[in-house]
């Protein structure tokens, strides 16, 4: 289905903050100039010939592009970057976001697809002026604006914009040609006037438009939350669409009928039966997990303890002893639904993520991965989890009381104290958790907290057949290490994925961070218990936070975070240094250094077909020539001077330093094939 940029190629893409710093003429609000051709002219235009003091109006950025060259939709695709525009208005003054025309599809050589637009467009913003502004004044708008342009190459591009207009009583239309074109294609959010028949696959989603005019072409293109990666909507004839792609979609369909364009925000029918049937079986397996829990050494025992108490409180009363059964249960459900709210206010201030798309994230698959793993520590006996001596006294004063506060309190007492068994549980619910939507949070802690209570319900409603409960015994220490199995193989499920994300070496990095916080885990299962003497906790605490935060740092966020995808070609990439560069010239060596960028066309598919190839891997290793990678996805001063010094302004670029010898460095073209490279190969010693 053509190329997928990761999550963590994308998440780098929003930190492109450097185009301000490569404007090709740095006059404010000029044009962008490559060779004495301009590629961009950017202008700021009104719908109105003032402002009209409380009244709304619009503002539009044009971007007139050269022929063939074109910018970028809010998302860009497999490569690329959006345009941008930041706001300087004066007091008072407030700027909706940017209003997204329907973009064109473009399909780069090798699969590549990006969503932009070519010719001009006008992205349109709405401007909202106080209400109590001086008529027969003037106010000045002024906008950063960067974007993103290419052809064969791509060049960054940013200009300071100024509009000025009066401010009058009643203003008239201006640019009303221009403003109406464009407004025509922004996609509503009403429904289009034709039937949309979603069906789900195994792999994705099929639409289909059946009614929709003979006449009529149909695009339809993605609008992933996050700009995450997303399927490639491929049409299968004139009215039907297929992706492949994890959860629902969300994007733009877009239909043109003669000059006549119009567009409007479409998602997959959220009433589909796997869904449900996901989220059913979600909430089972947390009533099951509940229910487990029941059998672990420290809850198995209380419940008899507790049944007979009740009995006695109660006076064998069959509806009292009932009443206080339903008091204990809310005492679990208060527990597990407080930590149900806790994580729907701690998400509350971040965005939502669709249905498993959580693991299309490398960093959620490190963090769930290790939560997994520490708890099937737990599990094995590494380490307890043991509640607060402080917090235990406590809740065990409250517990303490009789009538149905007391059964309630003792209630949560009791699922506080089987905290060592109930947090591994916990650990995968909370991972699930941490991606839903409130609902779905505050459902799975209901459905766990009614697994752990449903013994307490049955068995008060039934005294009798407690009979039937089995006896303690090693086999409930046997059984909790044996669920600590079930959470290893969801580890290596995950590790699964991030070598799919991030390759081989990712995978070992990530174990060897694994490997510190076991070593931690150990440390503070074994030198800080309650027995232990307070230095020896101390000095304990401090080497397991030293090897879990160093191993992080040292294992994760240097390795993990520099390594991408797998070596192809046999080629063995080092990044470029200014230093690196100079000191492997000095000693004779050839280099070959590609400059690059994951928002970059030509780049990806020069990479693909003139770069990693067998071919060329086996002449770098034959030539001794060192492979020095660039990579200018993100700002890095340093290359962007490099680049500079060859009287360049954009990637990609390829340039060979021959060793051993003091000739000029041999410059390749943008356009590169792999005989090309190889030929420039082959004259170095």
């Amino acid at each position: 289905m053509g190329m997928q940029i990761s999550a963590s190629a994308r998440h780098f893409l929003w930190g492109f903050l450097f185009a301000a710093c490569l404007v090709l003429d740095p006059t404010p609000g000029h044009a962008q100039v490559l060779d004495g051709q301009v590629l961009v002219s950017p202008k700021l235009i009104s719908s109105q010939a003032a402002v009209v003091p409380g009244q709304p109006f619009e503002v539009g950025l044009l971007l007139e592009m050269a022929p063939d060259w074109h910018t970028y939709w809010e998302y860009s695709g497999d490569a690329g970057f959006p345009t941008e525009i930041t706001w300087t208005l004066p007091a008072g003054f407030e700027a909706s976001p940017i209003q997204w025309p329907a973009p064109h599809l473009m399909i780069e050589p090798g699969e590549i697809w990006t969503y932009g637009y070519g010719g001009r467009v006008l992205l349109i913003t709405t401007i909202i002026p106080p209400a109590d502004l001086p008529t027969g004044s003037e106010i000045s708008l002024r906008a950063k604006a960067s974007w993103l342009v290419c052809k064969y190459m791509c060049i960054p591009g940013s200009a300071d914009l100024d509009l000025k207009l009066p401010v009058a009583a009643s203003a008239t239309q201006t640019n009303e040609t221009i403003f109406s074109e464009f407004r025509s294609r922004i996609p509503s959010v009403e429904a289009p006037p034709f039937d949309l028949r979603w069906t789900q696959t195994k792999t994705g989603w099929t639409l289909k438009l059946p009614h929709l005019p003979a006449d009529a072409k149909a695009e339809l293109f993605p609008l992933p939350a996050g700009n995450l990666a997303a399927g490639h909507p491929i049409a299968s004839g004139s009215n039907q669409f297929s992706m492949e792609m994890a959860g629902p979609f969300r994007g733009v369909l877009s239909v043109s009928k003669g000059p006549e364009t119009r567009a409007w925000i479409v998602e997959s029918e959220t009433p589909s039966a796997t869904p449900k049937q996901g989220l059913l079986l979600a909430l089972f397996y947390g009533f099951l997990g509940g229910l487990i829990l029941n059998l672990m050494p420290c809850v198995l025992p209380v419940i008899s303890l507790k049944i007979f108490g009740f009995i006695k409180q109660a006076g064998e009363s069959p509806g009292k002893i009932f009443a206080h059964g339903l008091a204990f249960v809310a005492g679990i459900f208060l527990w597990f639904l407080g930590l149900g709210i806790l994580i729907v206010i701690l998400k509350s201030g971040g965005s939502e993520v669709t249905w498993a798309f959580q693991f299309q994230n490398p960093w959620f698959n490190v963090v769930i991965g290790s939560v997994v793993f520490v708890f099937a520590l737990n599990l094995f006996g590494v380490y307890e989890l043991v509640l607060p001596g402080r917090a235990s006294t406590a809740m065990e004063s409250a517990s303490s009381k009789s009538g149905l506060s007391g059964s309630f309190f003792q209630g949560v007492f009791a699922t506080l104290l089987a905290t060592p068994c109930t947090a591994p549980f916990l650990g995968t619910a909370l991972g699930f958790a941490f991606s839903q939507s409130a609902p779905v949070i505050l459902g799975m802690f209901a459905a766990v907290a009614t697994g752990m209570g449903f013994p307490y319900l049955l068995l008060t409603a039934r005294p009798g057949w407690m009979r039937f409960l089995p006896r303690p015994g090693a086999w409930m220490e046997r059984l909790k290490q044996l669920m600590g199995f079930p959470l290893m193989a969801t580890l290596v499920w995950i590790l699964g994925i991030v070598g799919g994300q991030r390759g081989l070496d990712a995978v070992v990095w990530f174990l060897s961070f694994l490997l510190c916080l076991a070593l931690a885990c150990w440390l503070y299962g074994s030198f800080c218990g309650p027995l232990s003497k307070p230095r020896t906790r101390a000095v304990a605490l401090f080497l397991a936070a030293l090897f879990a935060g160093g191993g992080g740092w040292l294992f994760l966020s240097e390795k993990f975070a520099s390594e991408g995808s797998p070596k192809s070609g046999g080629i063995a990439w080092v990044p470029f240094s200014t230093k690196e560069l100079a000191t492997l010239k000095a000693s004779g060596k050839s280099v070959f250094v590609d400059f690059t960028a994951d928002w970059c066309i030509t780049c990806k598919f020069n990479e693909r077909t003139a770069i990693a190839t067998p071919a060329v891997g086996r002449m770098l290793r034959e030539k001794n020539v060192v492979a020095m990678k660039a990579d200018w996805t993100n700002a890095n001063p340093e290359i962007t001077a490099a680049l500079k010094n060859f009287g360049r302004v954009g990637v990609p670029f390829y340039v060979i330093f021959p060793g051993g010898r003091a000739d000029e460095p041999i410059v390749l073209p943008e356009i590169l094939t792999e005989a090309i490279l190889l030929e420039a190969l082959k004259t170095l010693p």
